[in-house]
């Protein structure tokens, strides 16, 4: 028989106490770390909301580190695209006011040297990377954008750098009798202008006439010729005009004038004694006019159109004449990357290039933001600026000084853009809409981030001032009921009976 007595501390009172205790840890926990569970199995109906709410400031955290990187991309290329445009705006003021002409050891003048050293600044800068990235290589962020100036221009090992190329195209152009691949010939009152047929040199593109009594035709045949026909001799100071293409796809106008003079002046023909004569002085004028063209116009048109043939993709080689004679050169070929430097060297394929590097910013949300250095923009003004580096001149050439303000000219003019081509201005455009994209999604991102987190806090977080009651409540319950236990523990039967008389 068991006798329970006031003192004894039941099992009912241990367990009570014991899970006041459990529970008294559990809100310490929930206190100290802010989470009303530290499993989702403790979260009970609430879990599977804890688990998407989650992982959806997972993926947020995952945006935002991808747009800190996008942005830095575009700030960089953008100060850098400010860059080349100020390059490119300082080297149209060094054309438009040169020093003067004066050749130093190796044929160029001091224009050209300083704008040498602009070329080298800007492939420098189109070679930029970020981290690692190439940033203006396309998709092809590990490889380098462009070569360097030097090797671009001279050329390395076997491969033909821009100024080779000038070379060979103006003796291509120019052809062996130095005439632009033209020549004039007369038969009794009829004057011939004929053109080789190449793609070199001067086109023949048209011909207009106010000699009275001249009858003209042309150009016609395979190859082409013009004709000019003197029915009678034409008046004092009517002209005949001659239009011809350069190798760049500009015209030049040759404008002769009939003149009674037996001394004719620049661009003038005399009047014969009769229309063979004077057929025959109009054939020496054009031969004159077209010689002096080929001096100083074609040679400016025709480095043009090395750049050009240069720039291209692939880029286009004169295939010389018998005995690697180029002024014989009767056409074009692709150069390859064993005979011709290939001045682009990241990713060349047909995505547009904003569409070569993207980035999920958002949910649902993407931004193209890839750049290529052979963009419209970027070959242009590379071109233009590459063949005023590259093109020379001889001390003892007369006529050097006029070709190359002639090339001045024609640099100046296509280092500003034309309408409906590519411009620095665009591609600045295409990079701020992305970076207004990014700026966009960052500041939505922010504003999901801190909702979810809201929505979180509800689910799997805690009250502090709420569970600090608690716990002070518990605590006070804890320790009553630990006092009462102690003091039953140390109560005995005796306590209870009467003392024993003596």
């Amino acid at each position: 028989m068991s006798i329970t007595g006031p003192g004894s501390v039941t099992a009912a009172t241990i367990m009570a106490q014991t899970n006041m205790m459990n529970e008294l840890n559990t809100l310490a926990e929930q206190l100290g770390t802010g989470k009303a569970a530290q499993t989702y199995s403790g979260l009970q109906s609430q879990a599977g909301l804890s688990v998407a709410l989650n992982a959806q400031l997972a993926a947020i955290d995952g945006y935002s580190a991808t747009t800190t990187t996008v942005s830095t991309t575009l700030n960089v290329a953008q100060t850098v695209l400010s860059q080349i445009a100020n390059a490119s705006g300082t080297v149209q003021s060094l054309i438009a006011d040169p020093p003067g002409f004066s050749l130093n050891s190796s044929g160029q003048t001091q224009t050209q040297s300083t704008v040498e050293s602009y070329l080298d600044q800007i492939l420098s800068l189109l070679n930029t990377q970020v981290g690692s990235n190439y940033i203006f290589s396309g998709s092809g962020v590990n490889q380098q954008s462009v070569v360097n100036a030097s090797t671009l221009l001279n050329g390395t090992g076997a491969q033909a750098g821009l100024m080779q190329l000038i070379s060979e195209r103006e003796q291509a152009d120019l052809g062996t009798a130095g005439m632009g691949r033209l020549s004039t010939s007369t038969s009794g009152a009829t004057v011939t202008l004929s053109q080789d047929g190449t793609p070199f040199g001067f086109q023949l593109t048209g011909v207009s006439s106010g000699l009275s009594g001249a009858v003209v035709s042309g150009p016609s045949g395979s190859p082409p010729s013009i004709s000019v026909a003197l029915g009678s001799n034409p008046n004092d100071g009517e002209t005949i005009n001659f239009q011809l293409t350069l190798p760049d796809g500009t015209t030049q106008n040759i404008a002769l004038q009939a003149t009674s003079s037996s001394t004719p002046g620049t661009d003038q023909f005399s009047i014969g004694a009769t229309p063979a004569a004077t057929a025959a002085n109009l054939q020496n004028a054009l031969t004159g006019a077209i010689a002096n063209l080929a001096q100083t116009a074609l040679p400016a048109a025709s480095a043009i159109e090395a750049g050009n043939n240069f720039f291209s993709d692939p880029p286009q080689i004169v295939v010389p004449g018998a005995g690697n004679n180029y002024a014989a050169a009767t056409s074009l070929t692709n150069g390859t990357s064993a005979n011709t430097v290939i001045w682009y060297t990241g990713e060349n394929g047909t995505t547009p290039a904003r569409q070569t590097q993207a980035a999920q910013i958002g949910p649902g949300l993407t931004v193209d933001y890839g750049m290529r250095a052979n963009e419209q923009a970027m070959t242009t003004l590379v071109k233009n600026i590459a063949v005023l580096a590259a093109t020379t001149y001889s001390s003892s050439n007369s006529n050097a000084k006029a070709s190359y303000q002639a090339l001045t000219a024609k640099v100046y003019a296509n280092l500003t853009p034309s309408s409906g081509s590519q411009s620095i201005n665009d591609m600045q455009s295409d990079l701020a809409d992305a970076q207004k994209k990014v700026s966009n999604a960052t500041t939505l991102n922010t504003q999901t981030q801190t909702t979810l987190s809201n929505i979180l806090d509800n689910v799997d977080g805690i009250n502090q001032t709420q569970i600090g009651e608690q716990i002070l409540t518990l605590q006070n319950s804890l320790s009553a009921s630990m006092s009462v236990t102690a003091r039953l523990a140390q109560l005995s039967l005796v306590n209870y009976l009467a003392p024993v008389a003596g």
